[in-house]
């Protein structure tokens, strides 16, 4: 067996309605004061009203910043901070979608008292050193698995982002409630769980840091993803179905924090980046052909998986076959779900496949993680299958 490494978030409680009990899980750790990291939406849609009366119940202080956005920028981390700093905080609540739990995770980090790092310093991977406060985190998507990954991926500019990467930044609790995911609309649901199915997939193949711990994760992820994925779309009240996603969607993110992902992401990056495409669907309008590209060295994993994502549909057959099952499978997804199948359909154009391919070779930490080595004419003409 080859040597590994595997950390995870310290403590997960799935639970319907648990949220309702973070006042409690907070004074457990005597804490005093608390800020939650949310974005706009989330007090708009009124989804901290379960949480609140739990934190004055225990006496607990609270201020809530609700200024994240998607693909934060720096000038929102440092917000937070100030905000956090000021109060002064000594527990970090992020409470939302991958965005608000990075911006949360880095909250946590730099509003230490004994920080004395700018952000600038712990971009990369391992600058964040020393004590942070500590974090709970709450996603109200199934989809990005922050809740249980030791990165926060910051926008540096209008069109780059960095990555901050550390053991540090592992919260301490990642608390899964379906209830607050009951009113997600049917694209941000179908979005969000082809997220997660990538995170699984690109876990399973990873060249660098496949290990039995992660496989075993992805493995399950997928089941758990695939078999609900349907249901969550057309009836988003099933409690149960909603839960199985949020789970789903951990497992699948301790699985890609110990083995990290690779060309899918890389590609799906400058989507984001130059057209503000929301980052599961970049990644779904890459997936089948990154997985066809990558056939040729990763067939017989793509093969082990395929039956977790066909289903009862599989036919028999060799490495190949069952790869080009799943590839159908996997881009039945988007129109499925309701949401764009080609790149053409969400808005790129087609003469920035060629800047696009360029960006997505800036993304070489990924991309040392892909089965098969990528070139920036690999990648344009998997934006040209894709388109």
């Amino acid at each position: 067996m080859t040597p590994f490494s595997f950390a995870t978030t310290a403590q997960i409680l799935c639970e319907p309605g648990s949220s309702a009990r973070l006042g409690e899980l907070c004074a457990e750790r005597s804490t005093r004061r608390v800020i939650i990291v949310t974005d706009p939406g989330i007090t708009r849609l009124g989804l901290l009203d379960g949480v609140l009366p739990g934190l004055d119940k225990a006496g607990i202080a609270y201020e809530i910043f609700d200024a994240v956005e998607a693909d934060p920028p720096e000038a929102v981390v440092m917000a937070a901070v100030e905000q956090a700093r000021t109060m002064p905080a000594d527990l970090v609540i992020g409470f939302g979608g991958g965005s608000s739990m990075d911006v949360a995770k880095l909250v946590a980090f730099l509003a230490h008292p004994e920080c004395d790092r700018a952000l600038s310093d712990i971009y990369g991977v391992g600058n964040a050193r020393g004590p942070r406060l500590p974090l709970f985190q709450v996603p109200t998507t199934a989809g990005t698995g922050s809740e249980v990954t030791q990165i926060a991926i910051i926008t540096t500019g209008e069109t780059t982002k960095m990555g901050v990467v550390s053991p540090v930044l592992l919260p301490d609790l990642a608390l899964l409630d379906a209830d607050l995911t009951l009113g997600l609309p049917p694209s941000v649901t179908a979005a969000t769980g082809i997220d997660a199915m990538v995170h699984a997939i690109e876990a399973y193949t990873s060249k660098v840091k496949k290990n039995p711990l992660s496989d075993m994760l992805a493995r399950e992820a997928l089941r758990l993803l695939s078999s609900n994925l349907d249901e969550v779309v057309r009836n988003g009240q099933n409690r149960e179905a909603r839960q199985a996603m949020l789970l789903g969607a951990l497992l699948a993110g301790q699985a890609f924090a110990n083995a990290p992902v690779a060309a899918v992401h890389a590609l799906a990056y400058p989507l984001g980046g130059h057209f503000h495409i929301p980052h599961g669907l970049s990644n779904a309008l890459v997936l089948p052909a990154v997985i066809e590209y990558n056939a040729s060295h990763a067939a017989p994993l793509y093969a082990e998986l395929a039956p977790f994502i066909v289903g009862r549909e599989l036919q028999p057959g060799d490495d190949a076959s069952l790869t080009e099952q799943l590839v159908r499978a996997l881009a039945d997804l988007s129109p499925r779900s309701g949401l764009p199948s080609r790149l053409r359909d969400a808005g790129v154009p087609e003469d920035s496949l060629p800047m696009l391919a360029r960006d997505a070779m800036l993304q070489q930490r990924l991309l040392v993680n892909n089965p098969r080595e990528l070139t920036e004419a690999d990648a344009l003409a998997i934006y040209r299958k894709a388109y």
